[in-house]
């Protein structure tokens, strides 16, 4: 059934088609044209990084962080198996095996606590995922990696505008990947970039989105002409999806303001069903500042949370749980391996619900609290 109050509800500016016709006057529409560049400067400046490429996905910035760390067949990347198939998709796909970790029963994030076990002589890469837009406890995570000489790449998917201990999240590993999907707080339908931390890996990582050719040197007037030289895809969006999302960008600060003004509204509405122990809200450590991404509430068992979502699903409102653990899943099983136990991962997939969160609910926000309070009795 058709939702009264949907789960998610793509948010316009209202600038994003003036923006696209303007794409469309100054006469390029391929990519790397004026929009382009002023999402790229915009987010390398608010991330604090050398440089932020647009890509047509998160899953692109993560499948190019893949090549750009020469990723090989039999190679181990250490990443939570409670994420989109995407994080490990991207190492999989160069032949790597995912060795999958549990999660933080306080942030659902890579348990830093347990990287250490999950080392082997073959681990090349540390993939943390910045969970609802929080954030990993990424000290502990970098000087594990700093010690044993591995990279560190964020899925920082769900966590523009978030921070740990003031840095922006995807700026502190060596690589960091957005998303700008329909479902995130900035969107532009599909869409992503990578961050580049360190200025050495800017040069391939143009080739690399250039379809392994040094294009871009050539628009630079740096080359004669372009041609082959590294492995690469067509990573590159087109400028009226740069336009669209540079509306998106000009207004992200509001943006997150105001999600984070919704998301603190269900938090002070439903504090009293956690205080009696009926529910768990989301936790957010002390050195972290998130997004408003996600609220989420973690029900009593599998079965309350199903009846939950039915109900509310009855009254008009798309309630959802989130993902099937990558280490259950077939394609898990087949390619990856498990690192110590999964408690944390089965228990929250199995109970975790999402209430709806977009800018515009604020309008029906009442009613989704009165109905799960309804659902739980009275207040």
């Amino acid at each position: 059934m058709k939702m009264r109050i949907p789960f998610n509800k793509p948010y316009l500016t209202g600038v994003e088609m003036t923006y696209m016709a303007e794409a469309h006057k100054l006469g390029q529409l391929a990519g790397d044209g004026h929009f382009t560049e002023a999402c790229s400067r915009y987010l390398a400046t608010s991330l604090e990084a050398s440089r932020v490429l647009l890509t047509t996905s998160a899953t692109a910035a993560l499948d190019m962080a893949a090549l750009l760390l020469d990723i090989r067949a039999g190679d181990e990347v250490i990443l939570p198996s409670y994420t989109f198939v995407s994080t490990a998709n991207a190492f999989v796909l160069r032949g790597a095996v995912p060795v999958f970790v549990d999660i933080r029963d306080d942030t659902f994030n890579l348990d830093e606590r347990k990287i250490e076990q999950a080392l082997t002589s073959r681990t090349r890469a540390i993939v943390p995922v910045h969970y609802a837009g929080v954030s990993c406890e990424m000290d502990s995570i970098m000087g594990i990696a700093e010690r044993i000489g591995v990279p560190v790449v964020e899925d920082a998917a769900q966590a523009i505008g978030s921070t740990y201990k003031g840095r922006p999240l995807g700026s502190i590993g060596d690589f960091g990947c957005l998303s700008f999907h329909e479902t995130k707080n900035v969107m532009c339908g599909e869409g992503g970039a990578l961050i580049l931390r360190d200025q050495q890996n800017v040069l391939r990582a143009e080739i690399v989105r250039e379809k392994g050719t040094d294009r871009s040197r050539f628009f630079r007037g740096e080359v004669d002409r372009y041609t082959w030289v590294d492995m690469g895809s067509s990573f590159l969006p087109g400028e009226l999806l740069a336009a669209f999302l540079w509306a998106q960008l000009s207004d992200a600060t509001s943006i997150i303001k105001r999600r984070l003004s919704i998301w603190d509204r269900y938090r002070v509405e439903l504090t009293s069903l956690e205080e009696e122990g009926r529910v768990r809200l989301p936790r957010i450590p002390e050195d972290c500042q998130h997004n408003g991404h996600i609220f989420h509430m973690l029900m009593p068992s599998e079965r309350e949370r199903d009846r939950f979502i039915k109900l509310m699903r009855e009254r008009g409102i798309g309630c959802v749980t989130h993902y099937v653990p990558l280490h259950s899943s077939p394609m898990g099983r087949r390619v990856g391996r498990i690192s110590g136990d999964m408690r944390v991962t089965d228990s929250v997939s199995n109970r975790l619900v999402r209430l709806p969160i977009w800018l515009g609910i604020e309008e029906h926000q009442d009613e989704v609290i009165e109905a799960i309070w309804d659902f739980f009795g009275s207040r």
